[in-house]
């Protein structure tokens, strides 16, 4: 998990920056991006990609990676800009988003998988770099608990659709609320089914 940030810092770069998001798949909310600087030397073994760990495991976490980062920063994109520039394009809006909020600012960017067009800072998108990297996957620990925290937001707003239950994921629940309460205002309406 340390490698790729080990081997960077032995050619020089000081701050490397990994960058993450949530939320690219469901039907409802925004997409979140964040990007975090660990300190020099700081390890977690307990840390990894989002997706691996339990819910609890998340917030104890994230509360971790935001107490002992040199600097962290999230970026959120809302549903109707998603629907506007599709998801792609606002993942890494998002992801720029965040990058560009970091204090000190990164000298060089990892990202899982997506590309970020930052013209000026070197970068390497890795293909499952949440679960290989060790930045990427405390940026994704983050992104998933901030965007988990505006869902449960949502869902107090819209209770007929159980947003704290799914976080937006076309769920068979989901679904079912949909077809019988129709879409409600954070819906992403160019998303099937809703966009058929």
């Amino acid at each position: 998990m340390y490698k790729q940030e080990q081997d960077l810092k032995s050619k020089g770069y000081k701050h490397i920056c990994g960058v993450d998001e949530a939320g690219r798949g469901p039907l409802a909310g925004p997409v979140v991006a964040a990007a975090v600087i660990m300190p020099e030397g700081y390890r977690n073994e307990l840390i990894n990609d989002s997706k691996q760990l339990t819910a609890m495991q998340r917030e104890q976490l994230f509360i971790d990676i935001k107490n002992n980062a040199l600097t962290y920063a999230v970026g959120v994109v809302l549903h109707s800009k998603i629907d506007e520039i599709g998801i792609l394009n606002a993942t890494k809006l998002a992801m720029r988003q965040a990058i560009n909020k970091l204090n000190p600012r990164p000298d060089f960017i990892l990202t899982d998988a997506v590309p970020v067009n930052i013209m000026d800072i070197p970068q390497m998108p890795i293909i499952k770099g949440d679960a290989k990297v060790f930045s990427i996957a405390a940026a994704s620990i983050i992104a998933k608990v901030h965007r988990d925290h505006l869902m449960m937001k949502y869902d107090k707003k819209y209770p007929d659709y159980n947003f704290g239950v799914h976080m937006g994921y076309g769920t068979e629940v989901h679904l079912k609320a949909i077809k019988e309460h129709g879409a409600c205002p954070i819906h992403r309406m160019t998303f099937s089914p809703l966009s058929e």
